[in-house]
């Protein structure tokens, strides 16, 4: 858990401007880093209509090209393009990551905000966080999956609930920790309604853990779609997905291997660009880990 126990070195509060970006960078490298990172890949996969043509198109006559000009990375042993394909599929990673880390965030906050403030309600939801922990994400997605078939709606939902019990646990420690401040009991003996001072006091000191954690999920959340969908329980087969790029193409590792080595290194970057985004933003709300 994360605790403001200091001041915390940041840019000016206010609109950003250009000329606070070389102070963000030299304060905050990894935040700038792994932002500009992830910014970037988000913007490749929304504008991939526009230079990445048709990851559909099967063409047998030209499976298992080597790179060219009209192919850039080749292409799969259907003929399709290996390059719109990587481009598109990139789509399915990231809305999968940020689609599940703001669920997670936002159900955990919720969860976690009730359960750190109401004794009674906290016990329950403690063991029926501890129960979900208890079963491997991977397993629980599985068996969600395997209930209704895959989908992509299916498949967020399905990696979204075994992260909530992490994003819970870390929101209820932080509330745990505040509601007993003078502050707190000072707004309340004041007069305050309990919803304004969940509000103006309680809130507020679980967003910076709460802002890591969701960094940590979207990049679990990314790596786990990218398994299911290797191992078939993931997107259907015909939607491009790192994942099921990598199993199709596993036999032709010798043969074709930007068919593995396109969406493997792209995948390893997207997670990297959230991981780093995650330490930065670490540092930027916890001084104490910089010095160390």
């Amino acid at each position: 858990m994360i605790l403001l126990s200091e001041p915390v070195e940041t840019v000016p509060t206010g609109r950003l401007r250009l000329s606070d970006l070389p102070r963000l960078a030299r304060r905050h490298p990894l935040v700038l880093a792994g932002g500009g990172l992830l910014a970037l890949l988000i913007i490749l996969a929304l504008a991939a209509p526009l230079y990445a043509g048709d990851p559909l198109n099967i063409d047998p006559f030209k499976r298992l090209q080597p790179p060219s000009a009209e192919l850039w990375f080749g292409s799969d042993n259907l003929g399709r393009d290996v390059f719109a394909r990587t481009v598109f599929g990139a789509r399915i990673s990231l809305l999968v990551g940020l689609t599940t880390a703001a669920g997670a965030a936002l159900g955990g906050l919720l969860i976690g905000v009730v359960a750190g403030y109401n004794r009674a309600f906290d016990s329950i939801v403690m063991r029926l966080m501890d129960g979900l922990m208890s079963i491997p994400t991977i397993l629980l997605a599985i068996a969600l999956i395997s209930l209704t078939g895959p989908g992509i709606g299916i498949l967020i939902v399905a990696i979204t609930i075994p992260q909530l019990p992490s994003v819970t646990r870390l929101v209820r420690s932080a509330v745990l920790s505040v509601r007993e401040r003078p502050y707190v009991e000072a707004a309340l003996c004041g007069g305050a309604r309990l919803p304004k001072v969940l509000w103006r006091h309680i809130l507020p000191s679980t967003i910076p853990a709460l802002m890591v954690q969701s960094a940590i999920v979207s990049a679990d959340a990314i790596l786990t779609e990218a398994g299911l969908s290797f191992l078939g329980a993931g997107v259907p087969a015909e939607i491009p997905s790192w994942g099921n790029m990598i199993s199709s193409s596993r036999l032709y590792l010798a043969i074709a291997p930007l068919t593995i080595f396109a969406p493997g290194i792209c995948l390893a970057v997207t997670v990297l660009a959230v991981n780093l985004l995650g330490d930065g933003l670490r540092d930027l709300f916890d001084p104490r880990s910089r010095r160390r």
